[in-house]
């Protein structure tokens, strides 16, 4: 049996690994650190397609030009607005204060690269809608790590799941890699049947 990997999974995050575990396909991971920079006048959209590509490329590069690379990039859009990843446990606390009783956009897009000019990428966009948070819990939560490493300062899969009242869309999007739009660049890729 060929335990060879399959592709490059350019990221670090874990749930990114556990999602394409789910796939079924055999992979290696490495970090594909690149400017994360927002360029003015790019749409969220356009904004996260761009790193996404610029990830599998670097993970192509950086594997050897060997194997297909998989780039993801996830952001949060509230009123147009893009909402990072939280600098603070207080910027943390402020987005989801925003967040709160409202409904926004999770924007997650997926690139595949194959060569410098053999890359492909899909954009997932999907609605979430969060209850009014407490704001002693909000304290509470973004007192701890969960928020911090997360675009919009939260885990649709942690502690903020409690009060997200409506998903519109793909949860696996939400979480950091859409299943559907990922699977498609692999069968395009060769990788899936």
């Amino acid at each position: 049996m060929n335990e060879q990997p399959a592709i490059i999974l350019a990221s670090a995050s874990p749930r990114r690994h556990e999602l394409l575990a789910q796939l079924g396909v055999r992979f290696t991971s490495l970090d594909a650190d690149i400017d994360e920079s927002y360029i003015s006048g790019e749409s969220p959209a356009d904004y996260a397609e761009r790193l996404a590509r610029e990830k599998a490329l670097t993970g192509w590069r950086k594997g050897g030009a060997s194997l297909p690379a998989l780039g993801a990039d996830t952001i949060v859009v509230l009123d147009g607005k893009i909402l990072l990843k939280p600098e603070s446990g207080q910027d943390a606390e402020r987005m989801l204060g925003e967040l709160s009783g409202r409904r926004h956009e999770v924007i997650s897009a997926v690139a595949i690269a194959c060569g410098h000019n053999q890359v492909r990428s899909l954009v997932n966009r999907t609605g979430v809608t969060f209850a009014e948070m407490p704001r002693p819990w909000v304290q509470h939560y973004c007192s701890g790590d969960e928020p911090l490493d997360k675009a919009g300062a939260y885990a649709v899969q942690g502690g903020a799941a409690r009060w997200v009242s409506h998903i519109d869309g793909s949860f696996s999007g939400v979480m950091g890699l859409p299943l559907y739009e990922t699977a498609q660049l692999l069968e395009w890729a060769g990788v899936l049947e």
